[in-house]
């Protein structure tokens, strides 16, 4: 009995413990994850910012938005597919060579800006455009085999557990990149120059993971599901989602959909809306840099509440861990457009903000667990086609909310007051996104149902 409670007692390394005890397949993986991440987290999150030092205005900041979610939208299902199909393997190290070409274009854009393309010469942001095609490959073409590699290394029960292992050092990433950032912007006199140089970075990292993965991936224990058999086979993949998913997806779509709409524009509201940086313990920090600590913070928080909400979730159920993450998506926003321009008021929210990220490998089980075996690459890129190719146009809805300037008066005689002014801006487009994920939050603490294995 001793032994039995020791086992079930949390433990704060216990998924780096089963990290390093993981068959090697996962293990390269997570360490893929890891490089992958710090690259992505350096870049993908200053990127806005970055457009909007090359000339483009909310609307354009709004529309890349967009276009990243049709990408996000668009590539899971084929690769998820072609994962199933291939192997993890060859997979994954075609889709990590592209997305190490889209960060080099990414660092050309301010170059290539003078370049004239059929006649037409493009805008240095226009490249970032092509470049996010590129960029996105290995996050969401690959999201498939990894959500399959873990799913075939541990049982159905302990899945939350499982996908929190990997998660722990993937978002070890999260943590280091926005702060290795922040230190390339400080020690640099323009935002454009330093972020040039943290794109070199995420680049070299890219290209390292690449070849490691590669070479070091034991692809022996894979399994193979059927072949891709076109559009019928997505119509058969929908109409075979586990019901379960349902609920899930619904809620979940609801409040990714509130999030795209503000996403891209956090770091100008702190970068310029705000205008806020940092000064104490002997630091004083411009806007840009203090940004990236800010997602720093924000990460610690994740990776200290992750495992805890993981292992309270074998107790309580996926549900009520899930429900958590969902409820701090949708009030965020409306928090951060509201706050005073005080530092530690954006320390306190950021903060706040982590534990969206405590119920990321609750809801991953929630998504994977009913997928048969040999078919999670599918299901998970089936779940994923159907939310992010609703989220689409969310962010393009929040750039031209956050963009416009019109003002309407409200008549409210009936009710004793004279008018009401609505005023389109930052205000309003986080505003909205608060309510849209709020009714996402209401669907799933009414309609969302537990896994069986956690029920």
């Amino acid at each position: 009995m001793a032994a039995e409670q020791d086992t079930d007692s949390f433990d704060l390394f216990a998924s780096f413990r089963q990290f390093f005890a993981l068959e090697r397949d996962v293990l390269v993986l997570s360490v893929a994850m890891l490089a992958f991440s710090l690259s992505f987290q350096m870049t993908s999150r200053y990127i806005p910012e970055y457009m909007r030092m090359l000339g483009a205005g909310a609307g354009v900041i709004g529309l890349y938005g967009s276009v990243g979610n049709l990408i996000s939208a668009v590539y899971p299902y084929p690769g998820g597919a072609l994962s199933d199909r291939v192997g993890s393997r060859i997979a994954l190290t075609g889709f990590a060579t592209v997305t190490t070409v889209g960060f080099g274009l990414w660092w050309l854009a301010p170059e290539l800006g003078t370049i004239g393309l059929a006649g037409l010469t493009v805008p240095a942001w226009g490249w970032i455009f092509l470049g996010l095609f590129l960029a996105q490959a290995w996050k969401s073409f690959g999201l498939g085999a990894t959500f399959a590699i873990v799913k075939q290394s541990v049982p159905p029960s302990k899945l939350a557990m499982g996908f929190a292992s990997t998660e722990m050092f993937r978002r070890l990433g999260f943590l280091v990149g926005p702060l290795l950032a922040a230190g390339l912007l400080t020690v640099t006199a323009t935002f454009v120059g330093g972020f040039q140089r943290i794109l070199l970075l995420g680049i070299a990292f890219a290209a390292v993971a690449t070849v490691a993965q590669h070479r070091l991936y034991d692809a022996s224990e894979d399994t193979i599901g059927d072949s891709f058999e076109g559009l019928e086979q997505i119509r058969s993949d929908l109409r075979e989602m586990p019901g379960t998913l349902r609920p899930l997806l619904v809620a979940d779509t609801l409040i990714r959909f509130a999030n795209g709409m503000v996403y891209v524009f956090f770091v100008i509201v702190v970068t310029d809306f705000l205008d806020v940086g940092f000064q104490g313990f002997g630091v004083t920090l411009q806007p840009a840099a203090f940004f990236g600590v800010l997602l720093g913070i924000e990460i610690a928080v994740a990776i200290v509440t992750k495992a805890p909400a993981s292992k309270l979730a074998e107790y309580t159920g996926l549900k009520p861990v899930v429900g958590l993450g969902f409820l701090v998506y949708a009030t965020f926003p409306v928090l951060l457009i509201n706050a005073p321009a005080d530092q530690w008021m954006l320390v306190t929210l950021f903060a706040f903000s982590g534990l969206r990220f405590a119920g990321l490998p609750a809801h991953k089980a929630m998504i994977v667990g009913p997928a048969e075996q040999d078919a999670g690459g599918r299901v998970t890129g089936t779940y994923y086609l159907l939310r992010n190719t609703v989220v689409i146009p969310s962010a393009a809805l929040g750039g031209w909310l956050y963009a416009s300037d019109w003002r309407v008066i409200l008549p409210l005689d009936v009710i004793g007051v004279a008018e009401i002014p609505l005023t389109a801006g930052p205000e309003l487009a986080f505003g909205v996104a608060t309510i849209v994920g709020l009714v996402g939050v209401g669907y799933f603490a009414a309609y969302g149902r537990e896994f069986e294995a956690y029920a």
